[in-house]
């Protein structure tokens, strides 16, 4: 949800959403999907369609604008405020590998840890890992207090080094909490009760996952390890998406 600016004085510097000096994600960078649970081809589409829409090689004009790539070039711009300019202009996403878990291998209640095991199972080294798990599958804190999460691991060992890498979580809440996750293309559970927008592909659960992939993969980009850029306290930071108008 986008928050309303305002103006910061020097007796709340600490609500400033800054860096704090860790490093980002840089170079190339492959985003890979692990489907847990049934999704449809077209399912898949909307997500995929949105990973590669990105750094779309187009340049966009005015006429084409918002776009995809117009909004994620505004998350690159924080690049161009740390101090190590290394790493301006040196990021690069693209979609990397799908790996299709239609089967259920850890039933259709997760763990946070199984989420974790689950991400492991993409590229460990230059990656973001994102886990998007099916409308039937609940996971711990979905719909009570998340719509999704991001988070970063040590994977194996790759020429006797660890490196870590960034992955994502998301859920389908068509069935489970639409109206807290999916929302405008749902109507909301609490706060005004406007009408809620048409879903672009006529999918809320998918539409409503593009939404919190959106976010979070602003925030993994922005605050890999939890060291990047966030506003407040470390342990419940604000990031990108919500920080930022």
């Amino acid at each position: 949800m986008i928050s309303e600016a305002r103006q910061l004085t020097e007796s709340d510097q600490q609500l400033k959403f800054q860096y704090h000096k860790g490093p980002l994600l840089t170079g190339k960078i492959s985003i890979n999907l692990i489907w847990y649970g049934k999704f449809k081809p077209s399912q898949r589409a909307i997500i995929t369609d949105f990973i590669t829409s990105l750094t779309s090689p187009k340049l966009t004009t005015s006429k084409s604008q918002p776009s995809v790539a117009t909004w994620w070039k505004s998350t690159e711009k924080y690049y161009h405020l740390t101090n190590n300019r290394k790493s301006v202009n040196l990021l690069a996403l693209s979609l990397g590998a799908q790996i299709l878990d239609d089967k259920y291998s850890l039933g259709k209640s997760l763990t946070t840890n199984q989420i974790l095991k689950l991400a492991s199972k993409g590229q460990q080294q230059n990656a973001i890992n994102i886990v998007l798990t099916a409308a039937d599958v609940a996971v711990d804190g979905f719909c009570l207090n998340r719509c999704g999460t991001h988070g970063s691991s040590y994977g194996a060992r790759i020429n006797g080094k660890r490196h870590k890498f960034a992955y994502i979580w998301v859920g389908n809440s068509e069935t489970q909490c639409a109206g807290q996750c999916a929302w405008p293309f749902h109507q909301p559970i609490y706060g005004p009760q406007s009408a809620p927008l048409v879903a672009p592909n006529n999918d809320v659960g998918l539409d409503g996952m593009v939404i919190n992939v959106a976010s979070l993969l602003a925030g993994t980009v922005t605050n890999p390890f939890g060291n990047g850029y966030f506003q407040g306290p470390k342990e419940a930071p604000l990031e990108a998406a919500s920080a930022c108008t």
